[in-house]
């Protein structure tokens, strides 16, 4: 019995031995309902038969021949009989001939015709029962009410018998189902439980594998399936958990050697950005009556944008604004390329306001070269470092297919005269001193380095005082918003009819509404704009 009170904290048991016990009481009931109809039918018959030995004795005390009010005066002595309480005699006619006692419920019509020889009252204590002609061995119908109490007193004792009975089978049976439970199925899933509380605690918290106890004695049933099956998943949990350790130790590994490697790539790339910002102009020309602004912003940290205003023979400055297509490390390396290549078949004077020996230096009688300066001089000759520069790149890179746009110009600072060669570059503007454009600078041949021995036509203009000579990158008009709607050419032009009174004025507020436009969006592509001011104080003029 100890082993009932733990059991019964089980809401497992507890349902099982309310099922079990549920169970066995609808069986015996099942066998019971039977029992108790054969029993009735048992008794009533006993009963019958009784009666029916009074019947024959009145019978045989009486003789055939007798007359009517004898024998029936013979029948009326069976109301002192035991069990007997009333009865009635009818003649074959169905005429009551005389009745006794209490009046039986069964009629003539149903003992005869229906061929229902016994009826039972609805309460149970009265049971009427009809002999016929042939039963009597004469002319007469007899029915008797017999007192069938006895019967009932008995069906009520054979019913608590057999339920008592009932109740102790199903308490034994229960018990022992009860107790089965306890080492079959309950100890093990209470272990089963513990483990898998153990299991989640020490996947959970990363502890050593504890000691299961669910598996303590072999079994070769569900259960011992379902034991089995649960070793085997936190044996897989484990070695996902043990694999998963491994593979984050390595990503962690590989995280720092990305880290680094990232650092140190960010410190070149500095270091790169730093040198792509030496290679612009850190100070642009002066020179009196004149305006030279510029605005560089990159969309990586190196770019293939840039702009280039150097001093060359006879006073002239050379103007350079390109674009090397692509973006990142490898256009910010052609970047260079074309600049040192631009500047060098150019003829420069100067190297950062430094003397150029080289250039300044008079060849011998005996040397073939033209002088340079003289060379410079002449304005046809200069636009050849164009030319020479789209050779050098196709001749040498071809396979990598990098190329610039580029606007190469001379500008005449005493005259206010710009020679130039655009080789498809977006358009350069000279807008008018009050706003507006006069005068759009196409390009005059292809891209730089993508044809071989490329030529291209050598335009001529000039800046009048107070106008601007204005020129950008597509960066410019392709910025884009966070919806991905570009700045346009447009919306450039309609800033440019703005009268500017001077070159930085303008870049600020084509900068600034090209800023506004992107927003908190990302840059697309390196932005890059020159402005050259011609200003109507200029004593030449």
């Amino acid at each position: 019995m100890k082993n009932l009170f733990p059991l019964s904290k089980s809401r497992l048991s507890r349902r099982i031995v309310f099922y079990v016990f549920i169970s066995v009481i609808a069986i015996e009931t099942i066998i019971l309902i039977p029992s108790y109809l054969k029993r009735e039918q048992e008794l009533l018959a006993q009963l019958q038969m009784v009666v029916s030995a009074q019947v024959d004795v009145i019978a045989a005390i009486s003789s055939p021949g007798e007359h009517q009010p004898e024998w029936l005066h013979h029948i009326r002595k069976l109301q002192g009989c035991p069990n007997i309480v009333g009865g009635s005699v009818f003649s074959p006619a169905g005429r009551r001939l005389t009745t006794f006692g209490e009046q039986p419920e069964l009629s003539f019509a149903k003992a005869t015709a229906g061929g229902m020889a016994n009826l039972r009252s609805p309460d149970g204590m009265r049971y009427d029962s009809a002999w016929l002609e042939d039963d009597l061995q004469r002319p007469f119908v007899l029915i008797l009410r017999q007192d069938a109490s006895p019967v009932k007193r008995e069906l009520l004792s054979f019913i608590l018998r057999i339920a008592g009975l009932v109740v102790i089978i199903s308490i034994f049976v229960t018990a022992g189902a009860w107790l089965a439970l306890g080492p079959i199925v309950v100890t093990p899933i209470l272990r089963l439980r513990g483990d898998l509380l153990q299991a989640g605690e020490a996947i959970s918290k990363d502890q050593p594998t504890p000691e299961f106890h669910s598996a303590t004695t072999p079994r070769r049933d569900e259960l011992g399936e379902v034991i089995g099956a649960f070793h085997q998943m936190y044996g897989q949990i484990s070695d996902a958990v043990s694999n998963r350790k491994k593979a984050e130790a390595a990503l962690q590994k590989s995280f720092r050697q990305v880290a680094a490697t990232s650092r140190a790539l960010d410190m070149e790339m500095e270091k790169g950005r730093e040198m792509q910002t030496h290679f612009l102009p850190p100070v642009l020309p002066r020179r009196p009556g004149w305006e030279f602004s510029a605005f560089f912003r990159p969309a990586r940290q190196v770019s293939g944008d840039f702009y280039d205003l150097f001093d060359l023979p006879g006073d002239s400055i050379g103007l350079v604004i390109a674009d090397v297509c692509d973006k990142g490390v490898g256009a910010a390396l052609f970047m260079a390329l074309f600049r040192s290549l631009i500047r060098i078949f150019s003829g420069q004077t100067t190297l950062e306001g430094l003397a150029c020996p080289i250039v300044e230096q008079k060849p011998s009688s005996r040397s073939s070269i033209d002088d340079p300066a003289d060379r410079i001089h002449r304005p046809n000759d200069a636009m050849k470092a164009i030319e020479l520069t789209n050779d050098y790149i196709v001749q040498n890179h071809e396979d990598l297919a990098m190329f610039a746009t580029i606007f190469y110009g001379v500008l005449f600072p005493n005259t206010g005269e710009l020679i130039y060669i655009n080789g498809g570059h977006d358009p350069l503007y000279i807008l008018h001193p009050s706003g507006g454009i006069r005068q759009q600078l196409g390009p005059t041949g292809p891209a730089i380095g993508v044809l071989p021995n490329a030529k291209h036509d050598i335009g001529k203009t000039r800046l009048a005082p107070g106008e601007i000579l204005f020129g950008y990158t597509d960066g410019v008009v392709e910025a884009r918003d966070a919806g991905g709607s570009f700045f346009t050419e447009r919306r450039l032009i309609h800033l440019l009819k703005t009268d500017f009174q001077s070159s930085e004025l303008l870049l600020q507020r084509i900068s600034s509404e090209v800023s506004r436009h992107i927003g908190g969006a990302e840059q697309f592509d390196d932005i890059t704009m020159l402005a050259v001011r011609h200003r109507t104080d200029d004593p030449r003029s």
